[in-house]
């Protein structure tokens, strides 16, 4: 039977599956992270201890002893818990400080007893944690007091006390010295209750005599300082011989710490902490350590050392003291006794981080080698079952990480501590803070210099690095060491205290041999259950036989031959305990059965073998709970609470901001900084959240701390992303900024004092492959972020290359060219690592061409060309360039200038590639040439070059049909009737006066500069359809010739004489057939794709073939606007249409080319001043295309040539070679211009042609040829009193 799922169930699914983590091979740069997290807690504080009745009474005793002593410590924990994360509460209540509506204490405040009511109901559970606090001290100081007097009885003095049982005493001294040092640094403990005790009297809710008492007694707990060391001592002043257990206690934690007999980072200042207030307990009027030293209870220059090696230790969170000064507060202080404490002059090892960096990065490499050694072994032998052997090297090797873990721990800590116990001191460093900045700030965010910091950072990579390996391998070392405890504390048990046993057994020491067989059966695990029953009574039958074979080879093939059990299994924590404690009984030099002890019953190489084992079982409850062990020795969550430095605020802050928290100062430091190695490590700081989070969650159990936490990592996440994804894609512009310069240039620069450094190598690929980051037990996918921020990047980046070229002429578009080709670049090299938008989408959103032709860059192209280009800008044809006008005609174009300030890395990456790239631009801002056509015709594209021709054909008609039009008609009426070619006889100098008479109302027409200017834009509007069409032309030669292999043309190849060249060319198409796309696709691809990819390469083939061209479609246009107009065709005098001879009508003016020749005649002439700009100056070769090209597309041009006035003059002056000058017109300069504009004219008209020749034709068509008869002489002559009557003016009649 099926089930139908509705779609939206279905949808839901797939969510839930793409948030899943996937196994994959991201680099790894974070901290172990799980979603869930569990621990299996094996220890049963003595629950099971009825269990070993097997073992020594008194020890069981101790245990029960010790059970409740645990469940003390546990409470008085719980206690410091409550006060060092309590806030207050009273701030929150109206005081008198407010407005008169909340005064409570004014007696018109008609809601004064609901507040008072509502103050103890939310008060009155905190008062009841504080009562609770006052009442465990009190028991505590009791119970321990109790057990002090218990073991310090006379009786009691030389018996056997157990190293665990002192040690748990130091942690009761501890618990107190964290308490008091608590109740004292919380001054809103005591504001809180002092609210509720006022509101409380005001309502008289406390009214009998016990609640009084307590109430008083709580008030007098909470105001006093140092109350419960001051009750501590008192209690303990009464004991008689209390000085002497309290030194037990600090020999052992002496000796624990210098041999190292501590695994936890807590645990090591613990110890530190225990000495110091221990002494400062025992120190009093009627006991002297110094005496004590002295008698050799203690050992002062031990201390000494150590004090000094551990100058300030963590207290509890953020809180953190200097044990020494707990030697400065007893009243037997003598400095003497302590002279490397008082030397200030070496400075402390725990301040100097930096020297302790090399050592640990031999410590991490030796040990990632060993691991790593193993790992590869693992995974090559694929071994299922390992031996003892290996077992053992995995056991050490579990140990070695968590100690070398627990030291570096402990180094940040320290260093930590050290810092805040030292704060910056503002007047060294005025410049970085003021006098009034916040203490936490002088002691965290201007403590540490920048070494320090990437040490704190390196050292935390290490920590977190190695934490996550073994994290790994945590079934495979829990195994281990299961394995190793079991078959060690086996071989001990069954072969080396059987031993032990025979020896006790014929030296009849009974107690010792009572001792070990209790050891033995406590943990004994017979093979196969064989044994257990009557092992006493085989232990003196064995002892018996001893004495008859003593030594011999029988003996000891039998101890060989003993088998174990192979479990993995370790002993339990009461077995442990026992065995421990037992042994140890067996070592020490109090027995408690007279002035013998048990260490002389047993001989030295057993004595030997005891106490290693007692050493090595030392850390088989920590190996045991190796989970648990593994996240405390890597726990740094104090590196982010700052209780204690809140409460110093007196409320004026509720959180500090994340400049001063420790994490983002870390992670902050390697995003400013230029060390790019150090990057992979960006996300450890971020790690120190996590653990924060998790103390507050399951240690502290405080939500509002976790939900600070969460908002900070929620800043601080943002921050991150934001700071990293700019970083990332600076140093992918740089990259692809220098990667588009010349390297020559680039040294070009260098020399010039432009520094351009080609980009480090970077490690960000470690980081764009981060798919599922775990942050506060949440999976981010960075590279999704990272492609966010970088595609906003991008469009930043194209916003202000574009918003750079709208604010300029059209010569920016160079500049946008580059800048769009290094962020092409940049997205390419990003690419690699991330799935980027193609650039083309980003382009286009950016551009505003998504749904529109019309982009940002085609408009302002179109903008410029029409309101700018055309009317601002001469073109000179011998360098190809247009330059501006010198005096534009026209105002010029206003556009929007940037006001914002552009980063650099919107540009090119940095200031020196921007000067750099600024240098190459500015070559291009001057002028508008080929390079910017090429750069439009790349920029537009298609689509882009259509609209802008459009356009600009839409200009053009508007010229033609308005102004042009407008001047021709005026012009035309400007024109002689007739204006003959004089004869040359009359010579130049009368022919050059005939024509300055006959154009004198054109030379001196008004508004001459208008008209040359309206041509000047319809000459660069033709110019321009000239030069897009030689770009165009160049960029699809391009691309055919990049298809051509592809197209399977092969170009034709050198034969030598006797080769076959049609041989040679099909030897050729074989061999790169195989490149042929239309094959290819054919062959592996469907039938639709096969069809298309044969229409793209006809396409290809066609537009190779066929030669299509752009600027003849627009030259067709403009003659079609021209022959539309009967201005420009219709002539009402034609000879054609009047049945005249056409040679009657040569000397007519109303042809366009008769006006065209007036006006070249006007422009011909040199300039009066040398100073005045002639019209190449003001107008450029624009000016001559326009004419040419209306003269020829009107077919006029072999009439203009033939007929043109300047033309006319050249040829006759050419002839009669006369250089006189004619009112004030020289005549040399004169024909030296007109034959410069000739030439012009006739490469004008070569390019028209080149584009005309197949569309139009020079020929009169036949029907219009008409035969006419020669003139006869009476023609001519009854035509010479018309000639003279038309003479030349200034001439006599016998001419």
């Amino acid at each position: 039977m099926t089930t139908r799922v509705s779609m939206s169930d279905a949808l839901s699914n797939v969510e839930v599956l793409y948030e899943l983590p996937l196994i994959d091979s991201q680099p790894s740069v974070e901290g172990a992270n799980n979603a869930i997290v569990y621990e299996a807690n094996f220890d049963t504080n003595f629950e099971d201890k009825t269990a070993y009745i097997t073992g020594i009474s008194k020890y069981i005793e101790e245990a029960v002893l010790h059970s409740n002593l645990s469940l003390l410590l546990e409470q008085g924990y719980q206690h410091a818990m409550t006060l060092y994360t309590w806030r207050c509460c009273s701030r929150a209540i109206p005081t008198d400080n407010l407005i008169n509506v909340f005064n409570v204490k004014s007696p018109e405040q008609p809601n004064r007893i609901e507040i008072y009511e509502k103050t103890v109901e939310a008060l009155q559970p905190e008062v009841a944690k504080l009562m609770a606090i006052m009442h465990f001290s009190m028991t505590a100081i009791d119970t321990f007091c109790n057990q002090v007097r218990r073991l310090c009885h006379h009786e009691k003095r030389k018996e056997f006390v157990s190293e665990a049982y002192l040690l748990t005493l130091g942690e009761f001294i501890n618990m107190f010295a964290v308490l008091d040092e608590l109740k004292n640094m919380k001054s809103s403990v005591k504001n809180d209750y002092s609210a509720y005790r006022r509101a409380a009297q005001f309502l008289r809710v406390i009214s009998d005599s016990t609640a009084l008492t307590e109430s008083q007694n709580l008030s007098m707990f909470l105001a006093t300082n140092d109350k419960i060391r001051t009750m501590l001592k008192t209690s303990l002043a009464q004991i008689e011989g209390y000085e002497e257990l309290l030194a037990d206690v600090v020999n052992t934690s002496v000796h624990m710490f210098e041999n190292k007999l501590y695994l936890l980072p807590s645990e090591k200042h613990m110890l530190v902490k225990v000495i110091g207030f221990s002494l400062f307990l025992i120190d009093s009027t009627a006991c002297n350590i110094n005496k004590l030293d002295g008698k050799k209870k203690i050992n002062v220059s031990r201390i000494d050392k150590i004090f000094k090696t551990v100058e300030v230790v963590p207290l509890y969170g953020d809180m953190q003291i200097a044990p020494f000064n707990y030697i400065k507060k007893s009243p037997n202080f003598d400095p003497s006794k302590w002279p490397i404490c008082n030397d200030t002059s070496t400075s402390s090892m725990q301040g100097s981080l930096l020297m302790q960096l090399p050592e640990t990065r031999e410590e991490h490499e030796r040990f990632i080698a060993d691991l790593a050694r193993y790992t590869n072994e693992g995974a090559i032998q694929k071994v299922t079952k390992r031996t003892d052997q290996e077992m053992k090297y995995l056991y050490n090797m579990g140990l070695t990480g968590l100690q070398l873990l627990s030291k570096w721990t402990n180094s940040i800590l320290e260093l930590y501590c050290w810092k805040l116990l030292h704060p910056a001191d503002y007047r060294k460093g005025t410049s970085k803070y003021e006098d009034d900045g916040e203490e936490y700030e002088r002691a965290t965010r201007y403590n540490y210099s920048s070494q320090e910091k990437f040490a704190m950072v390196e050292i935390l990579s290490l920590i977190k690095g190695l934490q996550l390996q073994m994290n790994r391998l945590n079934e495979t070392f829990y195994e281990a060491i299961c394995s190793t405890t079991y078959i060690e504390l086996q071989t001990f048990i069954q072969i080396h205290i059987r031993d032990m046993i025979k020896k006790v057994t014929q030296k009849k020491r009974d107690l010792t041999k009572s001792i070990l067989i209790a050891v033995r059966d406590t943990c004994v695990d017979w093979f196969s259950g064989a044994g257990e029953a009557g092992s006493i009574e085989e232990a003196l039958a064995l002892g018996l036989k001893l004495s008859q074979n003593h030594g011999s080879k029988k003996d000891h093939s039998e101890s060989n031959h003993i088998r174990f059990n192979k479990r993995c299994v370790g002993p339990s924590s009461t077995q442990l305990y026992m065995v421990r404690t037992m042994i140890e009984s067996l070592l020490t030099d109090k027995s408690g059965y007279g002035k013998r002890t048990l260490r002389k019953d047993i001989d030295y190489n057993h004595l030997s073998m005891i106490e290693q084992f007692h050493k090595q079982s030392f850390f088989w409850d920590y190996l045991l709970n190796f989970d648990a062990t593994l996240k405390q020795c890597g726990d740094l969550s104090q590196l982010w609470y700052r209780e204690f430095y809140l409460e110093l605020t007196m409320g004026r802050k509720i959180q500090f901001p994340i400049e001063m928290s420790m994490p983002w100062i870390l992670a902050d430091h390697i995003l400013e900084s230029t060390k790019q190695p150090m990057i992979e490590y960006v996300f450890y700081p971020m790690d120190l959240y996590n653990d924060a989070a998790m103390h507050a969650l399951l240690v502290f159990r405080k939500q509002f701390l976790y939900d600070e936490i969460e908002a900070e990592v929620n800043l601080c996440f943002d921050q991150l992303v934001f700071k990293l994804s700019d970083k990332i894609f600076t140093h992918f512009k740089c990259l692809a900024a220098c990667m588009l310069l010349d390297k020559r240039y680039r040294s070009e620069c260098h020399m010039n004092g432009i520094k351009v450094v080609f980009p480090a190598a970077n490690r960000y690929d470690s980081l764009l492959k981060q798919r599922h980051i775990q942050l506060l037990g949440r999976s981010i996918d960075l590279t999704f972020l990272l492609t966010q921020r970088l595609t906003l990047s991008f469009k930043k980046s194209l916003e202000t290359a574009i918003q750079r070229f709208e604010s300029v002429n059209i010569t920016g578009v160079m500049e946008l060219q580059c800048l769009l080709e290094v962020n092409r670049l940049t997205h390419e090299l990003l690419s690699s690592y991330l799935i980027l938008d193609s650039f083309e989408s980003i382009i286009s959103e950016v551009n505003h061409s998504v749904s529109s032709a019309l982009g940002r860059i085609t408009l302002h192209i179109f903008w410029e060309l029409t309101y700018d280009f055309l009317p601002h800008y001469c073109y000179n044809g011998s360098t190809n360039r247009f330059v501006k006008t010198q005096q534009p005609h026209v105002n010029e174009t206003r556009r929007e200038k940037m006001i914002r300030e552009i980063p650099d890395v919107q540009l090119y990456g940095t200031r020196e590639l921007n000067q750099a790239y600024d240098i190459v631009n500015n070559l291009y801002r001057g002028f508008v040439g080929v390079q910017h056509f090429r750069t439009m015709t790349r920029l537009l594209g298609y689509q882009g070059i259509a609209v802008v021709i459009q356009e600009m054909l839409k200009v053009v008609k508007n010229l033609l049909d308005k102004t042009i039009r407008e001047f021709v008609e005026k012009l035309r009426t400007c024109m002689p009737k007739q204006c003959k070619l004089p004869r040359s006889d009359y010579g130049s100098p009368a022919i050059l006066q005939y024509y300055l008479h006959q154009l004198h109302e054109i030379i001196h027409y008004p508004t001459l500069q208008d008209v040359f200017h309206c041509f000047r834009e319809l000459g660069n509007a033709i110019l321009f359809f000239l030069m897009i069409e030689q770009s165009l032309s160049q960029e699809e030669i391009k691309d055919l010739l990049q298809a051509a292999p592809f197209q399977n043309l092969i170009p034709r190849p050198y034969a030598k004489e006797g080769e076959s060249l049609e041989a040679k060319i099909r030897r050729l198409e074989a061999k790169y057939a195989a490149m042929s796309l239309v094959n290819i696709i054919k062959k592996l691809g469907t039938e639709k794709q096969g069809k298309l990819v044969e229409e793209a390469d006809l396409l290809t083939r066609e537009r190779l073939c066929i030669g299509l061209t752009t600027f003849e479609v627009m030259l067709d246009r403009i003659r079609a606007f021209l022959l539309d107009d009967p201005v420009w065709t219709n002539n009402p005098s034609s000879a054609i249409s009047s049945n005249i001879s056409p040679l009657s009508n040569i000397d007519d003016t109303h042809d366009f080319h008769r006006i065209w020749s007036a006006l070249q005649f006007v422009y011909c002439l040199p300039t009066r001043h040398e100073n005045d700009m002639n019209v190449e100056q003001l107008y450029g070769e624009g000016l001559n295309f326009a004419g040419c090209t209306i003269i020829r597309l009107l077919n006029e041009h072999r009439k203009f040539e033939t007929y043109d006035f300047t033309y006319h003059l050249f040829k006759i002056n050419r002839s009669d070679q006369k250089e006189d000058e004619v009112k004030n017109v020289s005549l040399p300069t004169f024909t030296e211009r007109i034959r410069k504009f000739q030439i012009l004219n006739q490469q004008i008209f070569a390019c028209l042609n080149k584009y005309l020749c197949h569309t139009t034709t020079d020929e009169i068509p036949v029907e219009q040829v008409k035969c006419l008869t020669p003139m006869t002489l009476q023609t001519i002559q009854s035509s010479i009193p018309i000639y003279q009557h038309n003479r030349l003016p200034g001439t006599t009649s016998e001419c």
